[in-house]
């Protein structure tokens, strides 16, 4: 080393966020990937690729722009509705507010909305804005999303885990989780929870459990952190979102355009319309409070992006549902198609015999399987080196340990005959690692 260059940073003195085992999770998969590329992957969670069209973005790009001037914008306002930052906030929050009064039957004001850089910046504003003090922390139905326990962790956020039994979320459970954390004075601020075709596990949330949620919430004083991006990207009638079962505002529901129109636009939204009151008695929103604090992270989302997305919703008047009517019939089929090929390559009898089990999800991305064997980052090296067949260990999706006899497969990403044969390949794995392990 020459006189004056720095060293090598340690690593023990970075931020402690950076040695937790969540944020290496994605690297992983990715790193298995590419390193057996020939092998048929289940791990992404990703749309399918068959649904874009390159030349449809500019069509969607001139319909926004055809509409700010029917709308009396002039060219200068044109311009800068591309070229400029915009408002923190969002440009396109009428339009979105629009969809979702048409969607989802979520009735909220415009100024109630924030524009996102995709789903994660918005989880990761509503943490910062409600976690206050040192003694409250995060509550998360448990197989859980990694990015909102990575976005906790990061912020130096205690998550505490209320897990799921297999047929999903039950409120008896959260509410013994609240007393227990109340008992060692903590303060429960938040409770996350993906409702419906949930990521990872694939199950929906009942009626009654929503309805109990709501009036848990409203007694114990949190509020829910509604994150549900595969309902319109799934077959059949949905239930109602916990938003617009609301009634006191109790629900901040996370959003994204990922799923139902294209990922890399990567325009999310989160639907604030909690009252805030500063010390003089001024009463604002709660979105206006995660704008302030977007305003120091990403300034505001690309406008580019924002009218794209526009343009898209302007084509179907708002409803997002009639540009998913392909989306969700073929994500709905391939759910079928895994299903059926399972039941096929492991009947009930050979099942049974090696102790493998799975759910059985009505829609979304993803289903897991339980193993006799630990499912864990070994297990799937050796299965994309041996079996060719990639999938996610249920164990990343775990704050505090649990899940490794479990791993999930996505349908989202395949065509049926990459899934036919995929499952014909892990049905390989299962027995040659069933019998490897005794």
């Amino acid at each position: 080393m020459s006189p004056g260059e720095v060293g090598p940073l340690r690593k023990a003195e970075l931020h402690p966020s950076l040695a937790d085992p969540v944020l290496d999770t994605m690297n992983f998969l990715n790193e298995i990937t590419h390193r057996y590329p020939e092998a048929i992957s289940f791990a992404p969670g990703r749309p399918y690729d068959g649904f874009f069209d390159v030349e449809e973005i500019f069509t969607h790009l001139r319909r926004y722009l055809d509409h700010l001037t029917a709308r009396g914008t002039p060219a200068a306002g044109v311009r800068d509705a591309l070229f400029q930052y915009g408002p923190t906030a969002g440009q396109i929050r009428e339009l979105i507010a629009d969809s979702l009064r048409k969607d989802e039957n979520i009735d909220v004001r415009p100024e109630a909305v924030v524009v996102t850089v995709g789903c994660q910046e918005a989880m990761f504003l509503v943490l910062r804005a409600l976690i206050a003090r040192p003694d409250d922390v995060l509550m998360v139905s448990t197989p859980c999303y990694v990015g909102i326990t990575g976005a906790a962790r990061l912020q130096g956020i205690e998550v505490i885990p209320v897990e799921e039994d297999r047929s999903g979320f039950r409120c008896s459970d959260l509410a013994a989780a609240l007393a227990s954390e109340r008992a060692r004075g903590r303060r429960p601020r938040a409770f996350y929870v993906v409702p419906d075709h949930s990521n990872p596990s694939g199950t929906t949330m009942s009626l009654q459990e929503r309805h109990e949620l709501l009036a848990l919430a409203a007694r114990e004083d949190f509020l829910v952190l509604e994150d549900s991006p595969y309902r319109l990207v799934s077959p059949g009638r949905q239930l109602p979102t916990l938003k617009s079962l609301d009634r006191e505002h109790r629900v901040v529901h996370l959003g994204s355009f990922s799923k139902t129109l294209f990922p890399g636009a990567r325009v999310g939204f989160a639907v604030a319309d909690q009252p805030v009151v500063d010390e003089d008695g001024r009463t604002g929103l709660l979105a206006d409070e995660l704008a302030k604090i977007k305003s120091m992270i990403t300034v505001n989302t690309s406008p580019l992006s924002q009218a794209v997305v526009a343009g898209m919703l302007l084509a179907a008047d708002g409803r997002a549902a009639e540009l998913n009517t392909r989306t969700s019939a073929y994500y709905g089929e391939a759910m079928r198609a895994i299903l059926q090929r399972l039941d096929e390559c492991l009947p009930q009898q050979d099942r049974d015999a090696l102790g493998v089990r799975w759910n059985k999800p009505e829609g979304g991305f993803f289903l897991t399987v339980d193993t006799p064997f630990r499912a864990d980052d070994a297990a799937l090296t050796r299965s994309a080196e041996d079996h060719g067949v990639i999938w996610t260990p249920m164990s990343y999706f775990y704050p505090q340990g649990g899940g490794h006899h479990s791993l999930r497969l996505s349908v989202s990403y395949l065509t049926p005959a990459e899934i036919s044969e995929g499952v014909a390949r892990l049905t390989q794995f299962l027995k040659a690692e069933s019998a490897r392990t005794g």
